[in-house]
């Protein structure tokens, strides 16, 4: 089944039926000078209730983690969207995006499909600068896209940023299959997403299964994230920070990130984290009515 068969299916039948209704919003864009030739792209537009005019708040662009898709912000997407028409892709080569044999599927191609996508947006909507709501490592993509189109990004927040410090980890051509194979096991799946969370007990069942895994199905999808895993992926992202403003939110029970790896970030982003209780990896999907919170509150101090 293609990726667009999975999205339409995907509005109709999810469990969750915020899941469903950001499937439902998915469109299929054509971004010139990427390949596949021709090839079409899922995007989430989400128009602000104001729609789109000269004067409503820049877009907000919301890029997701590693292995997974857009669908992962469907509880923050209703809190922002009577405010802020919203803008939420698949990654290059994650979610349901179409996949080439030999694509690029390392930073420098999510960063390319990203640029396209901006230069887009400003066609579609008229657009010229968007705000960025980045998680895991989507903070770190969206760091790096700050830094190259400084002028098109107006702020940023980022959710338990991964890949701001350290260096890329390229795994082997024969770990990387390995480690594909072992991410798509059930019970792997399972003690990942519960892992996200601040109370798995209460937070993931059915519904929360299923979006984590759903995107597996995508054409393409080991062989993409084998060859992304060999690249050494995003790290080391973080120096220098980009000048826009620049706030970040973390869990305080974060158990996905590795405790020096959160001395690290937090050692570099200072007096821009503030910590989450009762929170885990996923402030978006733990606390989105806080993230909707600081958002507006940064918007309004930013403006």
């Amino acid at each position: 089944m293609t990726g667009r068969a999975l999205i339409e299916q995907a509005a109709r039948t999810l469990l969750d039926p915020d899941g469903r209704a950001l499937a439902a919003a998915v469109q299929w864009w054509t971004l010139p000078g990427l390949k596949p030739e021709g090839a079409q792209w899922p995007v989430a537009l989400v128009p602000s209730a104001a729609g789109v005019a000269a004067t409503t708040p820049d877009p907000v662009l919301l890029l997701h983690g590693f292995d997974s898709s857009c669908l992962e912000f469907r509880r923050l997407v209703p809190l922002l969207a009577p405010h802020h028409t919203l803008v939420v892709p698949d990654l290059y080569g994650f979610g349901f995006t179409p996949r080439e044999r030999e694509g690029a599927y390392c930073p420098v191609g999510v960063l390319r499909h990203l640029e396209a996508l901006l230069e887009q947006l400003q066609r579609t909507t008229g657009a010229a600068r968007v705000g960025l709501i980045g998680a895991s490592m989507g903070g770190s993509v969206a760091v790096e896209l700050a830094r190259r189109c400084p002028q098109r990004i107006s702020r940023l927040l980022l959710l338990a940023p991964a890949g701001l410090t350290g260096r890329p980890m390229p795994l082997p051509p024969v770990l990387d299959g390995l480690g594909v194979r072992f991410l798509a096991l059930p019970g792997v799946r399972r003690g990942l997403c519960r892992s996200a969370f601040a109370d798995p007990e209460a937070s993931v069942g059915p519904a929360e299964l299923e979006i984590a895994s759903l995107h597996l199905a995508t054409p393409g999808w080991a062989e993409a994230l084998a060859r992304f895993a060999r690249s050494g992926g995003f790290a080391g992202c973080g120096e220098p920070l980009p000048p826009q403003p620049l706030q970040v939110l973390w869990g305080r029970d974060d158990r996905i990130l590795r405790p020096p790896q959160k001395r690290a970030a937090l050692a570099l982003l200072g007096e821009r984290v503030r910590e989450l209780e009762h929170c885990g990896h996923l402030p978006h999907l733990d606390q989105p009515a806080l993230v909707a919170a600081a958002w507006a509150d940064l918007c309004q101090h930013t403006a």
